[in-house]
């Protein structure tokens, strides 16, 4: 691939760049893994972490049972997800020395650094050092994958998981027909992860079979299509071992998944219809039905979330790739693995807009697109500065100002937006100050966390105590467990207003604004995420500002 992606020339100037860019990009792993360690535990809880955590429990407790304790298998929704990071979560738990909440932003945090390292290891693959850095900085300082890998147990795995098996597919593409051993595993580890981690992961699979048409193409009309068909053949044999190791991956962290054969495709079909009692988000202003969000909603969402250098790439990128197609200088193995790259950025948002399936909580389900999205603008980075250093050399520091210039928005962004950052929407849609009248921020919830927090330090500052014989009372609008795990046992939580001590909203569109005062403000960029309000005395008939679905 040195020959396709970098000069054939080997001078001193090269080798020490491409050193100092792999130097930087180990530099950058390094801050990051740093900033994340200082800083995980102000991440609250989702929704959801309880409930992941409930389902953890249950399947290390299958696997120390010997599967006689088979209550896993058949847990809310849960048993047709893999549930390989909550138990990784849970075991980590019984060895260090912190809470069980405090251990899943851990391991998240160390996951999403993993993912940084394998997407950087893929641009440099795929388009030399300077696009495995340019790719490791688009990815690091994009905000909603490193926002989401602190406190999503679903999504940002899996986007690990697929960015693992893609390096696997790119290094197929390479050494086609005749992978290696290490190629042959990552692929059957990349697909066992993916798909222990969500069945969309099959996905891939598609990926593949287009993206490899160039190439077999190819193939058939230099070497005969009897002579190309005996090398398909002998490399699907020999990841015949990688697959069957890939399946065992699967059914160690998704066991309900082997538990029959047809249990992968009655997951794929229960995911393909909406499963819960509908209810309705904030989108472009308006309230609409989640089975009912209109085919933009996507599209939409990706232009006003992701840093605009990075879309400005991409878009670059994509539109390159499918002009290579037809460009017979270009070999086909690279033809091939652009392809490949492409689909898997695209290819998900594409069916979801056709299909038109249920679409809630922002692109969070769609997270595994973006570290392929940034591998995409780092190769046509660093294809660019090439271009300049052969026609336009003089032009190589404005270009390099400009994508420095872009990486610090999301940056400054990221920093102003702690620890909210997956709520980042980009200066074309005039940031989260504007977005905040048209979409839903933080529909995660974490910023009870922090209003939690301040309630407690509110109550110490004045020193005071709960009625005599009970617990202070909090009503929440916004998910209630968190609140809970975040405030302690010195609280008791519900949704009852009448009876309580204090009201906590989120800043969203379904919480009420309260007159009553306010004690404690949770507030970036001149938003609110949360309010404290003390309701002592007061008659508060509900919280909710719309009707409870």
């Amino acid at each position: 691939m040195s020959s396709i992606t970098t000069s054939a020339i080997d001078t001193p100037v090269r080798r020490s760049l491409e050193k100092a860019c792999d130097d930087l990009a180990f530099a950058v792993l390094g801050v990051v893994a740093l900033v994340a360690s200082l800083t995980f535990r102000d991440y609250g809880l989702g929704w959801d972490d309880y409930t992941h955590a409930e389902y953890a429990d249950l399947l290390l407790r299958m696997y120390g049972s010997g599967f006689r304790d088979t209550g896993a298998l058949s847990f809310a929704n849960l048993y047709m997800y893999g549930g390989g990071f909550d138990m990784a979560a849970a075991l980590l738990h019984k060895v260090i020395p912190l809470e069980l909440f405090e251990t899943r932003r851990l391991l998240g945090a160390a996951v999403g650094v993993i993912g940084l390292a394998v997407t950087w290891r893929l641009g440099r693959r795929v388009g030399g050092p300077v696009a495995g850095l340019a790719t490791l900085l688009l990815l690091a300082l994009c905000p909603i994958y490193y926002g989401h890998m602190f406190m999503n147990p679903k999504d940002a795995p899996f986007a690990v998981a697929m960015a693992i098996l893609l390096l696997g597919f790119v290094r197929l593409a390479e050494e086609y027909p005749s992978p290696s051993p290490r190629t042959i595993l990552i692929v059957g580890f990349g697909a066992g992860l993916s798909i222990g981690c969500r069945i969309l992961g099959g996905l891939a699979l598609v990926y593949a079979v287009v993206g490899f048409l160039p190439l077999w193409l190819e193939e058939a009309r230099t070497e005969g299509r009897r002579e190309a068909a005996h090398r398909f053949a002998h490399v699907v044999y020999v990841l015949v071992p990688g697959l069957a190791f890939g399946y065992l991956v699967m059914g160690l962290i998704w066991p309900w998944s082997i538990m029959e054969p047809g249990h992968p495709f009655e997951a794929l079909t229960y995911f393909s219809h909406f499963f819960e009692k509908p209810w309705k988000e904030m989108f472009d202003g308006a309230l609409v039905s989640v089975p009912d969000m209109p085919w933009s909603y996507l599209p939409t969402l990706f232009a006003l979330q992701l840093p605009e250098v990075l879309l400005g790439l991409l878009f670059a990128g994509v539109i390159g790739t499918f002009m290579s197609l037809s460009r017979t200088e270009v070999p086909a193995r690279r033809k091939t693995i652009m392809l490949m790259l492409t689909l898997a950025a695209t290819l998900p948002l594409v069916i979801a807009m056709v299909k038109r399936p249920a679409l809630y909580n922002g692109i969070r389900h769609f997270i595994f697109v973006i570290p392929p999205m940034t591998v995409l603008a780092g190769v046509t980075f660093a294809r660019a500065m090439d271009w300049l250093g052969d026609n336009r050399r003089s032009w190589q520091p404005a270009a390099l100002a400009i994508f420095a210039f872009g990486l610090l928005l999301p940056l400054g962004e990221m920093i102003r937006l702690h620890p909210y950052q997956y709520t980042h929407f980009n200066h074309i849609a005039g940031t989260v100050r504007t977005a905040d009248n048209y979409f839903m921020l933080d529909y995660w919830g974490l910023a009870l966390k922090q209003a939690s927090d301040g309630l407690r330090e509110q109550l110490d500052e004045r020193q005071e105590a709960p009625p005599h014989g009970r617990k202070w009372k909090v009503a929440v609008c916004g998910p209630q467990r968190p609140a809970q795990v975040a405030l302690g046992p010195d609280f008791t939580i519900g949704w009852d207003s009448h009876a309580a001590d204090f009201a906590m909203t989120l800043g969203e569109f379904y919480c009420k604004g309260l007159t009553a005062p306010v004690m404690v403000e949770i507030k970036r960029d001149d938003v609110v995420f949360a309010r404290v309000y003390d309701i002592r005395g007061r008659s508060i008939s509900s919280l909710l500002a719309i009707p409870a679905p």
